[in-house]
C-alpha cells in the first residue's frame, strides 16, 4: 500500500544564512559512530576547516571546525538523533581564518578515481540525508554503473534538498557530470516527484547538454525516497542487501553539492542548507547553518510561538529533543509541532500497521514482542526488526496512537546488542 500525506512544504525560494554564532560545539559524532579521536586541546587555536577529530575503526573519516576560534572546553549536548554526546566547544573568532586557501579546480572531471576517492575522504563527506554514511566508502573499489540521484525529498515539511536543487542545479550537474567521468559510469538519473513541476522544469532548461544524465519523474507517495522504492520506481530493479548487487550508487542532492564543493574548492564538510518550520515557526525557512551550531541561536531569530515541541528531523522519521540541540552535518530539518491530540488506546488489531510497511514487517507483533515480561531474543530476531527504515508509517496509521515505531527501535537495538 502506497500512502500520500500531507505535504506542506515550503514554498519560499529564499536561503537565509546564519554564520554568526558565538559558539559552536561539533557533535563528535559520525553516522551512529561515537568512537572518535579527539585531536584538539582546551585552549589551543583552531582554524576554519581545520581537523579536529577522526573516527576510528575502518571508516576513518575526520570532522571539522566550522569556524576559526579557541577550544574551550568538551562538553555533551544533544544530536540528531535524540542522544548526548561529547562536542568539542569552540569560541568564534570571527575571523573565519583558514590554514590553507582554497584552490579552484577548473575542470572537475579531471580528477582520478583515486583522486577523487581521496578527496572524498579527507573532506570528511557523508550522506546527509540522514544516515551520514561515509561517501567514499560507495565508490571505492566497486564497478557500479548507474548513479541514482536522490531529489525526492518525500517527509512533510523538509525542502533542503529542494531548494538547493533549484539554487545550485548547473553545479549539481556538473558534479554529476564529472562522478560519471571519474568513475567510468554509463548513467545518472536524478529522480524527482511528478508534482515537482518547477524543479523539473529547471533541470529540463539545464540536462540537454549532459547526454549521459537523465531526469525521471515518480509517484506522489511516501516514502518514495527510500533506497529500495526509489530504485525500482527508477530502474525497475530490486536487490537483496545493497544497491551495488544491481551496479547502483545512490546520493542525495545535499551530498551531491557537498562533493561540488569538496571537488570544485577542497572545501571540507562544514555546513548545510538545514529546513526550519512547522507549525510552531511563523516565518518557516531554509537556513545555510555552520555545523555545530545551537538550534536555540538560531530559533532565536525567527518568529517562535510557545507550546510546541521541538523535532529533529522530518515529522514521520523525526526525534522529540530539547532545546539543547546542536546542529550535524546529517541533520536535515527542524521542525516546531504541535503536541499530537490523540490518546494512546489498546491495540484493535486492524493490522494497518502490517499493510503500510514498506519493508514487509508485522510492526505490531514485534511491538508485542519487544513489550512482554520475558523478551524471546531469538523469537525476536525472526520477526527481523532490523530490517525497519524507521519510516513511522505504522505510528502514523494507527488508529490506537500507539508509538509502534518507538518499540521497533527499541527491539532493533535489542537484536543488534544481544548476539
Amino acid at each position: 500500500m502506497k500512502i500520500k500525506i500531507d505535504k506542506h512544504k515550503l514554498t519560499d525560494d529564499k536561503i537565509m544564512y546564519y554564520n554568526k554564532p558565538e559558539v559552536v560545539y561539533i557533535p563528535l559524532i559520525s553516522g551512529n559512530d561515537t568512537d572518535i579521536t579527539i585531536l584538539v586541546k582546551k585552549g589551543e587555536y583552531v582554524y576554519k576547516g581545520g581537523i579536529i577529530a577522526k573516527r576510528k575503526g575502518d571508516l576513518r573519516i575526520p570532522i571539522y571546525s566550522s569556524i576559526s576560534g579557541i577550544v574551550l572546553d568538551f562538553e555533551e549536548k544533544t544530536c540528531f538523533n535524540g542522544t548526548k554526546v561529547k562536542c568539542v566547544a569552540i569560541k568564534n573568532d570571527f575571523k573565519e581564518a583558514m590554514d590553507k586557501k582554497l584552490t579552484i579546480k577548473k575542470n572537475i572531471n579531471k580528477y582520478t578515481k583515486e583522486e577523487f576517492i581521496s578527496i572524498l575522504k579527507d573532506s570528511g563527506i557523508i550522506g546527509l540525508g540522514g544516515a551520514g554514511f561515509p561517501t567514499y566508502i560507495k565508490y571505492e573499489g566497486t564497478k557500479a554503473k548507474t548513479l541514482i540521484v536522490n531529489a525526492v525529498e518525500c517527509e512533510p515539511y523538509i525542502t533542503a534538498d529542494d531548494i538547493l536543487a533549484k539554487k545550485r542545479c548547473e553545479e549539481i550537474l556538473e558534479t554529476i557530470d564529472a562522478i560519471l567521468e571519474i568513475n567510468g559510469m554509463e548513467k545518472a538519473i536524478i529522480v524527482i516527484k511528478e508534482n515537482n513541476v518547477e524543479l523539473k522544469n529547471i533541470f529540463d532548461d539545464y540536462i540537454g547538454t549532459y547526454l549521459k544524465i537523465s531526469l525521471k519523474t515518480v509517484k506522489n507517495y511516501y516514502p518514495a525516497g527510500w533506497e529500495r522504492n526509489l530504485i525500482k520506481d527508477a530502474t525497475g530493479l530490486e536487490y537483496d542487501r545493497l544497491p551495488l548487487e544491481v551496479g547502483v550508487i545512490v546520493n542525495n542532492i545535499s551530498t551531491i553539492y557537498a562533493i561540488y564543493d569538496a571537488l570544485k574548492y577542497g572545501k571540507p564538510l562544514s555546513e548545510r542548507i538545514v529546513t526550519f518550520s512547522g507549525e510552531g515557526i511563523k516565518n518557516p525557512t531554509n537556513i545555510l547553518v555552520k555545523v555545530g551550531t545551537p538550534v536555540k541561536d538560531i530559533l532565536s531569530q525567527l518568529k517562535i510561538e510557545d507550546d510546541h515541541i521541538l523535532i529533529s528531523g522530518g515529522p514521520m522519521m523525526g526525534i522529540k529533543v530539547d532545546n539543547d540541540l546542536v546542529l550535524s552535518a546529517n541533520q536535515n530539518s527542524i521542525l516546531l509541532l504541535k503536541p499530537l491530540n490523540c490518546k494512546e488506546t489498546q491495540c484493535i488489531r486492524c493490522g494497518k500497521c502490517i499493510e503500510v510497511c514498506p519493508a514487509k514487517l508485522s510492526p505490531v507483533l514485534i511491538m508485542k514482542a519487544v513489550n512482554s515480561k520475558n523478551v524471546d531474543i531469538e523469537q525476536l530476531r525472526k520477526l527481523h526488526p532490523e530490517k525497519c527504515i524507521e519510516c513511522g508509517l505504522c505510528s502514523y496509521i494507527c488508529p490506537a496512537c500507539i508509538s509502534i515505531r518507538d518499540a521497533i527501535t527499541k527491539a532493533k537495538k535489542m537484536v543488534k546488542e544481544v548476539k
